[in-house]
């Protein structure tokens, strides 16, 4: 028997474009959690559902483990559980309502169940975390199963409903943690590496882990919600964050890491001392990371090319500053292509994020990110469209156009949900004219040059058809 079973909800063959990638990193926060609750001296066991038959893997981890609790953990570091797809929802139903059948209490912490706890608890889930989730998640293991001498109504950063009234309640906020060094490593021992170094491998020919540095990100992009950490950033010791990279690279030999921080290399101080750090022990692996295009300054380049640093990922969102401005994303196009010139300089490989869609972007301002594209040439991109989820200015402005559908099912949906000046399918042939040509910019042949100027008339002849009636026009979001 296990004293908590701990499960998430990222399924990558429910995700058709995650099957296509095939890049599967493990549930990092799961693991994170589990190792505080080790180390407050519960017995844990894990359900990974990334690579299972989730329904039947799961019933057989309950069988098999037969725990006090279940507690479902979402990988908060991972942009597929930030986007809260229903897929994802509809699985963490099923396993509340499976360890419900047997008369196993269920918490559940994730950005959905925050946005969403009444429908969680009508599911079944006895107990909902709000906000970060190791403290919080600690103290109720303790009051359910511990000898504590707390109720777990008292332990702060919960919902859940009142057994006599029905009513749902919530106990007061949990404050963050900001000395991460206090965390203990991964409990890594709880997966089979194996099976993901193989998928990986077959697919790329390469092995990738993934690692953070930090939680959160303290800028105000008007779309980007922030259910779990709010309007903050707090970071490891650059030393710390070495050594983990250390043991990692000395336990598994990865030949890259993801860190998957929502911003990493913040401080142009904090990335010199890592580098350092790294230098020091031994620890370099080839990384790729996620930042800011105006904090790709040439000293921080510098330093994240000591550290290993092989590929950046920016949110350049697009190459109109009307746009921008209207994002309230706080930097100039002109930012984008120093970032990339950077970059480029120290042999780091440019990504950028494109975001259509957004309210009032016309087709001037979509021609405007197509000839940055071209004209920067990135390494690679990843194209969406304006999301709207709850807690976000974006969301407010554009909440009474919503209907049914309120989230993606699949991280390839890609549906505008609001009333965009273009109907979906018109965004989903920009995104794939826009990747052909990145993928077969340097193919010559006349098959491929063809096949590119086929999609790109497609998006023209869509741009005078697919125009939705009435498009939200919406610059003073902020």
């Amino acid at each position: 028997m296990a004293d908590i079973l701990l499960s998430h909800c990222n399924h990558l063959f429910y995700d058709r474009k995650q099957v296509r990638k095939m890049q599967p990193y493990p549930p990092l926060q799961t693991l994170l959690a589990a190792a505080v609750l080790r180390r407050q001296g519960f017995d844990v066991a894990l359900f990974d559902s990334t690579l299972e038959s989730p329904e039947e893997g799961f019933r057989q981890a309950i069988e098999k483990h037969r725990p006090r609790l279940v507690a479902l953990c979402e990988d908060n570091f991972n942009f597929l559980t930030k986007m809260c797809l229903t897929r994802n929802r509809e699985l963490a139903f099923f396993m509340a309502a499976e360890a419900g059948a047997r008369g196993v209490p269920v918490t559940v912490n994730s950005s959905d169940a925050t946005d969403h706890v009444r429908e969680y608890l009508d599911a079944g889930v006895n107990y909902v975390v709000v906000g970060e989730v190791e403290q919080t998640l600690a103290e109720l293991a303790g009051a359910l199963l511990g000898d504590s001498g707390t109720l777990a109504e008292q332990v702060a950063g919960l919902a859940f409903r009142d057994p006599d009234s029905g009513m749902v309640r919530r106990t007061g906020p949990r404050a963050l943690l900001t000395n991460l060094d206090h965390l203990p490593f991964a409990a890594w021992d709880l997966i089979e590496v194996s099976r993901y170094r193989a998928a990986w491998i077959e697919a790329h020919g390469y092995f990738a882990l993934n690692m953070v540095s930090g939680r959160g990100c303290p800028y105000r992009c008007n779309w980007c919600a922030k259910p779990i950490y709010g309007q903050s950033y707090h970071v490891r010791s650059p030393r710390r964050v070495a050594e983990e990279m250390r043991s990692i690279k000395t336990a598994f030999s990865p030949d890259r890491i993801w860190f998957a921080d929502d911003i990493f290399a913040l401080s142009a101080r904090w990335t010199r001392e890592f580098a350092d750090a790294v230098e020091q022990l031994d620890a370099r692996i080839p990384f790729q990371m996620q930042s800011r295009c105006d904090l790709m300054t040439r000293g921080t380049v510098s330093a994240l090319r000591r550290a290993g640093c092989a590929e950046v990922w920016m949110g350049a969102e697009s190459g109109s500053q009307q746009v921008l401005n209207a994002m309230d994303k706080e930097i100039r196009v002109t930012d984008i292509y120093q970032a990339c010139d950077n970059l480029r300089a120290h042999e780091i490989r440019a990504c950028l994020f494109l975001q259509f869609g957004y309210p009032g972007e016309t087709w001037e301002d979509i021609e405007q990110t197509i000839r940055m594209v071209r004209e920067i040439r990135p390494h690679d991109i990843g194209v969406s469209v304006a999301y709207p989820l709850p807690g976000t200015r974006f969301y407010a402005a554009v909440e009474s156009q919503l209907g049914a559908k309120k989230n993606w099912a699949d991280s390839d949906d890609l549906a505008m949900m609001f009333r965009g000046t273009y109907e979906s399918r018109f965004y989903r042939a920009l995104r794939d004219a826009l990747h052909l040509e990145l993928t077969l910019r340097d193919n010559g042949s006349a098959s491929g040059r063809a096949g590119i100027d086929r999609l790109w008339r497609r998006v023209e002849q869509m741009r005078d058809t697919c125009v939705t009636n009435n498009p939200t026009v919406l610059w003073t979001c902020s």
